[in-house]
């Protein structure tokens, strides 16, 4: 699977999205339905509802939250990364404030598209920090929801196979341990193996890049990616330079041929693997 996170975070960002599923360069996206344009971008993703995956993903920090939240985001501003995670943590996280945006958002993905997530995630992957993850699961099970959840981590072999920020990656697989196994019992499908860190470094080898991420797949591979269009003078984030890289690669002949070399095919959605029956 090709993941492309950030879906309403801006015009252009989303308008690159689109391109590329019409293309058939991505497998699916997850939507920022705190976004301020997400009702109507929302709109341009419906004739692609069934072609590829369509999901939620989860907005805790980088914008502003749809309701209130005086105790988590006072000044109408979600915390930063950091703040949020050690909060985390600490056990410091209003969970009560944080639930209700959850539900918020939730509601916002299904109200604007008319029609349930198949996935859920995370910017930044907020979704499986310890506290936020028992809230996210609770919300789902309360709705009969069971879309398939994004696990941000992988194996330790895996990702020195890859190379790359390993660092991060390693970060992110210890603050979401224990997420998968939870949401597996809870009845969730989950991704089983993930890709996609990047230090976004202006000029970097994409094609070098995406191969890496493709090495040592698991069973359930899950390649996360940030492409876009981006106007001049756009400041949305520290992604800004590659986004515009990253599309053109993936609308390109190489990535096509990257797939076809390594015998891979796009799927929407991680499947769960065969059990034995003996």
């Amino acid at each position: 699977m090709l993941c492309a996170d950030d879906y309403a975070m801006s015009e252009g960002v989303s308008r690159g999205i689109v391109e590329l599923a019409a293309e058939g360069r991505i497998s699916a996206t997850g939507a920022m339905s705190v976004a301020q344009g997400w009702r109507e971008l929302a709109a341009e993703l419906r004739p692609f509802a069934g072609r590829i995956g369509l999901g939620l993903h989860l907005t805790l920090t980088g914008l502003g939250p749809l309701g209130p939240m005086p105790a988590f985001a006072p000044g109408g501003r979600f915390p930063a990364l950091g703040a949020v995670v050690s909060a985390a943590l600490r056990r410091r996280l209003p969970l009560a404030e944080i639930g209700a945006e959850i539900e918020r958002q939730l509601d916002a993905f299904a109200d604007a598209l008319d029609r349930v997530p198949d996935f859920v995630d995370g910017h930044q992957h907020v979704h499986a920090l310890p506290g936020i993850r028992g809230l996210l699961l609770g919300a789902l099970a309360r709705r009969g929801w069971t879309p398939w959840l994004r696990d941000p981590s992988d194996g330790a072999m895996g990702l020195l196979r890859r190379g790359g920020p390993v660092p991060k990656a390693l970060v992110v697989a210890t603050l979401a341990t224990g997420f998968a196994a939870r949401a597996r019992r809870a009845g969730h499908v989950t991704n089983r193996g993930f890709a996609g860190y990047s230090d976004f470094r202006p000029g970097s080898d994409l094609r070098a890049d995406f191969g890496a991420y493709l090495a040592a797949p698991g069973p359930g591979h899950l390649v996360m990616c940030h492409p876009g269009r981006v106007a001049a003078g756009d400041t949305l984030d520290g992604v800004v330079e590659s986004r515009e890289r990253e599309r053109a690669f993936l609308a390109s002949d190489l990535w096509p041929a990257l797939l076809a070399e390594r015998r891979m095919v796009l799927v929407p959605a991680p499947t769960e693997p065969a059990r034995s029956s003996g």
